[in-house]
């Protein structure tokens, strides 16, 4: 498990490129048969991803970072899979797993294992965890049965539908909340007005790019901005100091998830465009 520290406001202003980049993106996502995992001190998420192809792969504690006897024993789990069918078994239930299909596993689940459908064909499992106090049942959440929310405009570049898996109101949670939006063909921008969430940090995993498309991710403080250049099936860190948002080449796919003390959607300090720089 590769494990980040970030830096404050002021480190963060000294950093150069390759710094931000080893800080905040997550790479190496979606190999076969590997559970690739990054441990952020921020609010202590994990972010990390399951193909399974022709095997079974089990989700377990690390027991170096994390010290606990089973992934789930002090923690809650989000999963959306943006590949192809697959399934996922949590203490021996089963729960079919079709493209862009969520569940939320509450704390105390033991034995988590993943497959896919056609082993030339795999799932591509996408996770984030954070900690938990409480027990809460586990929640399969089909694409169709998200809640969207249309924003923004083509004028505006913008022009997005929210869809929210696990979110207050559908799904009790410790701290995860959950969703992805997707951009509508002529829009580039996401999370534009930009803000910051000083009650929560942010993951945020951008897909369904074409190879030549990138993805200009904004964070930083607003009066002094930086980016980062992403590319398809990779995700990046958003600490709670930070705005966010990205502008793309081409439309495209992202999931958010996020943890911390509040979990209101709209909970957000909204940025005036005319403090960006």
């Amino acid at each position: 498990m590769d494990v980040r520290y970030s830096p404050d406001q002021k480190g963060f202003k000294q950093f150069s490129t390759d710094e931000i980049r080893q800080s905040f993106l997550i790479d190496g996502l979606f190999q076969k048969n590997k559970i690739p995992m990054v441990y952020s001190d921020v609010d202590r998420s994990i972010t990390g991803s399951v193909v399974p192809s022709g095997k079974l792969l089990k989700l377990e504690a690390s027991k170096k970072e994390m010290s606990a006897d089973y992934f789930l024993e002090r923690r809650e789990i989000g999963i959306i899979n943006i590949g192809d069918s697959g399934s996922v078994s949590i203490d021996g239930k089963l729960f079919k797993m079709d493209s862009r299909d969520g569940l939320y596993i509450g704390k105390g689940a033991k034995k988590i294992e993943f497959k896919s459908a056609n082993s030339k064909k795999p799932a591509k499992y996408y996770f984030v965890s954070y900690p938990a106090h409480k027990e809460y049942p586990t929640k399969h959440i089909k694409f169709t049965d998200a809640t969207p929310r249309p924003l923004g405009t083509l004028e505006q570049a913008n022009k997005r539908t929210i869809y929210q898996y696990i979110h207050p109101g559908t799904i009790p949670t410790c701290q995860l909340v959950m969703g992805l939006t997707e951009l509508e063909p002529g829009s580039v921008w996401n999370t534009m007005p930009a803000h910051t969430h000083q009650r929560r940090s942010e993951v945020y995993l951008y897909f369904d790019m074409k190879p030549d498309t990138l993805v200009f991710h904004l964070l930083g403080a607003p009066e002094e901005t930086r980016h980062i250049v992403m590319r398809n099936e990779q995700a990046v860190l958003s600490t709670s100091w930070s705005m966010h948002a990205g502008c793309g080449t081409q439309s495209y796919t992202f999931i958010w998830a996020m943890g911390g003390e509040n979990q209101v959607f709209d909970d957000m300090d909204h940025i005036a465009m005319d403090k960006l720089k």
